[in-house]
């Protein structure tokens, strides 16, 4: 079970550069399907993936599906490494995105990415055009199901 209340001030306080991204963002600007996850795509400059790093080690992060006592460190280096990270936390599974498929990395995501104010904590969302971007360039599914929805959502804000 993911814990919201507890995880987003863990990044808040941490001084990460993080925008939400998936279905948080979807809940955020109206959608009523259910998420169990917490997706950022994050600043990927070296000051960054310290503070992401250090504001996730007390929740012991460990990649989700791997196997138990699979040797594994989430530090700035193995950030730097990598790109996207799917993990496992005390406070629930993360997604770590370096990159958001049809949109872009953190920059391009940010550029016009909304402030939202959960738990008393300002955060950036994803813009719903983009998240509908990413939807559709994901092709799953599920991604495709929530389109119509998200449309939705932007037709009303757009008659507004």
């Amino acid at each position: 079970m993911i814990d919201f209340r507890r995880l987003l001030p863990v990044l808040v306080e941490g001084g990460v550069r993080f925008v939400i991204v998936g279905g948080l963002a979807a809940n955020a600007h109206g959608s009523a399907r259910v998420t169990t996850d917490l997706d950022i795509v994050y600043d990927r400059r070296a000051d960054n993936l310290t503070k992401l790093a250090a504001a996730l080690a007390p929740y012991h992060p460990y990649l989700r599906g791997a196997p138990p006592g699979l040797p594994f460190q989430l530090d700035a280096d193995t950030l730097r490494r990598g790109l996207n990270f799917t993990l496992t936390t005390d406070l629930g599974p993360v997604d770590l995105l370096g990159e958001m498929l049809g949109v872009g990395q953190y920059d391009e995501v940010a550029a016009d990415a909304d402030t939202w104010e959960p738990f008393g904590q300002s955060v950036q969302i994803v813009s719903l055009r983009k998240l509908i971007a990413a939807k559709r360039a994901a092709g799953r599914p599920k991604d495709l199901e929530a389109i119509a929805e998200l449309e939705l959502l932007l037709e009303m804000r757009s008659e507004r």
